[in-house]
């Protein structure tokens, strides 16, 4: 068999391309952690401070290179590291689920209102959920990250739900994915009337909520 001779100019491009791109996921690994302290600030503040912890838990990714291929592929836009830092924002994402609405909209305000976080875009589907039921607050906010060679504004999607909207969320992704996308009409039903019935929980137990807050802690008769 015929050893075909590597082109070392070759090699050299593709470690430099890839050397690019990890520095260029770097990039939003760093911007997440930042959103990460910040709320983990918030948490620590309120339980401190309140006596109170508004969040249930957080988690975070940053998008792994396939899934950034992938999409890059499916918007049909270049692939340009400039190019894909505009048209993609959902590259880091963090996950901040709540135990009530209002904790959702409270923390939101928290975090969007700090003097150098930027908002992009806010959609909430808490206030009008999507077609099949998604409930979440979505919002694509800009961080500073202080680098060696400057500093980078690297946009996050921060989405805020509650445990009810975080549980039926991953119900609705695990059941799209078992089907591959094609989820029969019965099962869509059944998950657009179990989307409203979270959305009932979520507004009975805010309401028990504030009855409790209301009476300073005291236990209400029922």
């Amino acid at each position: 068999m015929t050893s075909v001779p590597v082109d070392p100019a070759a090699i050299e491009q593709a470690r430099a391309l890839r050397d690019q791109f990890q520095r260029f996921l770097r990039e939003y690994e760093f911007g997440m952690r930042e959103v990460e302290t910040k709320i983990s600030i918030l948490r620590d503040e309120f339980t401190h401070n309140h006596a109170y912890n508004p969040i249930e838990h957080v988690k975070s990714r940053v998008k792994s290179p396939d899934s950034i291929v992938e999409k890059v592929a499916r918007k049909g836009i270049d692939a340009d590291f400039d190019v894909v830092r505009a048209e993609i924002t959902d590259i880091a994402g963090v996950r901040v689920t709540c135990s009530f609405v209002s904790d959702v909209y409270r923390l939101f305000d928290l975090l969007t209102q700090q003097n150098d976080i930027t908002v992009r875009v806010v959609k909430d589907y808490i206030a009008v959920p999507k077609e099949n039921g998604y409930r979440s607050l979505h919002a694509i906010v800009e961080v500073p990250v202080f680098l060696s060679t400057g500093t980078v504004a690297v946009p996050v999607e921060v989405q805020f739900r509650t445990i009810a909207m975080d549980f039926w969320a991953s119900l609705e992704h695990k059941i799209h994915y078992k089907f591959a996308g094609a989820v029969p009409a019965a099962l869509v039903q059944s998950l657009t009337e179990a989307a409203e019935t979270a959305g009932e929980l979520d507004r009975r137990m805010e309401s028990l909520h504030r009855e409790v807050h209301a009476s300073n802690g005291r236990v209400l008769e029922v």
